[in-house]
Parts: structure tokens; sequence; C-alpha cells
């Protein structure tokens, strides 16, 4: 039979068989003081009958000690053993009766060694032959036989019982030692999966600070070239107007990464309050801003939502409707819900259809994580509208 697998296994093992060892060692000291001090036969039987008993000890530390604590034994070298042992132990256990308290510390390692047939054929043999030869020896009276036959019968069965419990113990062990191994391994795939997706939701909230901030205000900058470009001949001033709205954003663009890297709030947040913020977001794109409902502070989770969503819809709206499209942003609080909604006059588009990109995609994403929802409505030639709803603690449960 295997031994239990694994470290925690090989320990536990290792601290039974030092149990087991107690065990042995007093079965067999037991055995020899029984034969010994028994009244028959006379004593040169009996000396010679412990001192076949003798060799067991060495044969057992020395042989079949490591042979049983492998994993698994090696089941012809048990073989050996066990025939060495029997070799040693019938002949004493014919010569003197009391030599078969032995059978209680040979018949264990039978079945932890041995498979099942073979280590039944061994209890047997340990168990009835010592008898039948004794009997045969020595001739004793029909009742002494009785007796002595009925015992090794019941030592037999009682053998085959320890046997069985020894085997279901070892593969309980096995079974155990195999689940904790799983366990083991699982917990280490659950904490490999779960370092993974916390580095690829951490990737993905980069790639969306990235998108709605830098990207947007290097698009921004693309675009305000474009127009310096197309003034610097006819309206210089105009140019001039566009420079200054050039180095704001770059200025803008490199609070935006500064915070990215500390990891701090938007830099329009810094020290600003939500339609503050917004409202710098407006001017820099030419909208109108109109706030509603009681202004309040707010956790910091809705607040970046918002004010992200209002980048990203003001950039779809420069990008796509043109910079010349009229653009109104509405910011509404109420008990519950901060709605944030932006529309431009441009062009539209057609939602249902499949658009590249990750702006839409990243907005939806970001509203969600809060518990909220993003809303895009347009049509070709009617201009767009996204509208963001986002959850908040109702203001009538803050009041004591």
């Amino acid at each position: 039979m295997n031994g239990p697998a694994g470290p925690g296994g090989a320990y536990t093992w290792a601290r039974s068989f030092r149990l087991w060892d107690t065990y042995f060692a007093l079965i067999w000291l037991a055995t020899l003081v029984y034969v010994l001090g028994a009244g028959f036969p006379g004593w040169p039987v009996r000396a010679v009958a412990a001192a076949l008993l003798i060799p067991l000890a060495p044969l057992y530390v020395w042989v079949g000690r490591p042979i049983l604590c492998g994993d698994p034994p090696d089941e012809r070298q048990a073989v050996r053993f066990l025939a060495v042992a029997l070799t040693l132990f019938l002949p004493s256990a014919v010569l003197v009766g009391e030599t078969r308290v032995l059978t209680f510390a040979l018949v264990p390692p039978c079945f932890m060694a041995l498979r099942m047939r073979w280590a039944l054929t061994a209890v047997a043999v340990i168990n009835l032959v010592p008898v039948a030869g004794w009997a045969l020896l020595w001739r004793p009276g029909a009742q002494d036989v009785f007796f002595n036959a009925v015992f090794a019968v019941v030592t037999f069965v009682f053998s085959v019982a320890l046997g069985s419990w020894i085997i279901r113990i070892i593969e309980q062990s096995q079974e155990r030692a195999e689940l904790i191994a799983e366990l083991d391994a699982s917990r280490h795939e659950v904490s490999r999966l779960s370092s993974a997706h916390g580095a690829l939701a951490e990737r993905e909230r980069m790639a969306r600070e990235i998108h709605d901030t830098l990207a947007q205000g290097f698009t921004s900058l693309l675009m305000l070239i474009q127009a310096v470009e197309a003034e610097l001949d006819h309206d210089p001033a105009q140019a001039r107007r566009h420079l200054a709205l050039m180095d704001e954003t770059a200025r803008q663009n490199l609070a935006e990464a500064r915070a990215l890297v500390a990891g701090g709030t938007p830099a329009d947040l810094d020290g600003a309050s939500l339609p503050d913020a917004v409202g710098r977001l407006a001017a820099r794109h030419a909208a109108k801003l109109e706030v509603t409902g009681p202004v309040r502070a707010l956790p910091a989770g809705p607040e970046v939502v918002a004010l992200r969503s209002c980048q990203e819809a003001l950039a779809n709206a420069r990008k796509h409707a043109g910079s010349s499209v009229a653009v109104g942003i509405r910011l509404a609080y109420a008990d519950e819900t901060l709605t944030l909604s932006v529309r431009d006059d441009g062009c539209g588009f057609d939602p249902g259809a499949v658009h590249d990109g990750y702006g839409l995609a990243g907005l939806r994403a970001r509203a969600a994580e809060v518990g909220g929802t993003a809303q895009v409505d347009s049509a070709p030639g009617e201009g767009t509208t996204v509208t963001v709803r986002l959850p908040l603690p109702d203001v009538r449960s803050e009041v004591p």
C-alpha cells in the first residue's frame, strides 16, 4: 500500500511509524518473556525458541522498517523480509505455543506491504500453521487442540478485520493527502488567476484613463495645430487664441500624466468641485454648461466617472461632429442619481452600426463600475446625445 503523498503526508506517516515501532518492540519483548517463562516444554526447547525470536528485532530495524516506510513499499522486498521473519517465527511457534503472541506484530506489516490476496495468505500461515505444527509435534489432548484451534481461528478473523481497517486507514490517508495536494494546487491557481485578473483590470483601467485624458488631449492638440496652420495667413488673432488653447491643453495633459503616475484624482478635480471641473472642460471646448439640482460633495468614484465621461463625449463631438458644432452639457443632481448629458448638433451616426475604437465601450464600462449606465442616442443628421446616469447615496438618508 502507498504512503501518503506530499511533505505533510510524509511527516504524518513518519510520526505514525514511531508509534508502530514502539508497538512492535513491546510485542516482541512480551513474546520473549512469555516464551522464557512458559511452563512447557523444557528449558532447552524454550531457549531455542527464544533464540529464534531474538534476530527478529534487528531484522525489523535494518530491513523491515525501511521497506514499510517506502512510498510505496517494494512488494518483492517485503515478501523476502516476511519470508525470513516467518522462517524464524514458525519453528519457534511450533516449539512453544506462547510464541503466537508475536502474531499481533507480524500481521500488520502483511497488510501494509502486500496486496490483499498475498496478505491474506501470509496471515493464514501466521495464524494457522503454528497451531497445526504444535499439535502434530506435542500431541496434546483433544481439549487443548480444540481451544488452540478456536484461538487460531479467532485471531485469524481478528487479523483480517484489523488488516482491512489498516488498509482503509491508509487509503483514507492517501485520499486526504491527494485532496490536500489538489487544494494547494487550486489555491495556487486561484492566486495566479486573481493576480492575472487584477493585472488585466489595472491595464484596462489605465487604458481607459489614457484614452480619456492623454489621447484626447493629443487629439485636441492635433486639431488645434491644423486650425492654426489654416489661420496663420488670414486670421493671426484667431491663430494666437488657438495657440493659447494649445498651451493650456498641453499643460492640462502634463497635469493628467502626473496624476496618472501618482494614482491620484484627475487634475481638473484636484481641489475643485465637479461642476467647476466640468465648467473648465466646457470652456476649453466652447460648450455651454447647465447645472440643475442641489449641488453637493459626492464620493470620488461617481465624480471621476462623470468627469471622464464628459471628456470622452466632448472629444467624440469634436472628432466626429466637427469643431464648429454647438455642444451643450447638462449636469443634474437628484437625491439618488447624478445625470450627465452631452449633446451636439453635428452630423450624428447610427448607434446600431459597428464602430471601431475604445471610446463608447470604455464609457459604458466605466459607468458600469460604479453601478451606472451610459446611453448614446443619435441618428444621421440629427446630432448625438450621450447620457450617463450614476447612482448616489440618498441625500435624505444622510440627514440625522
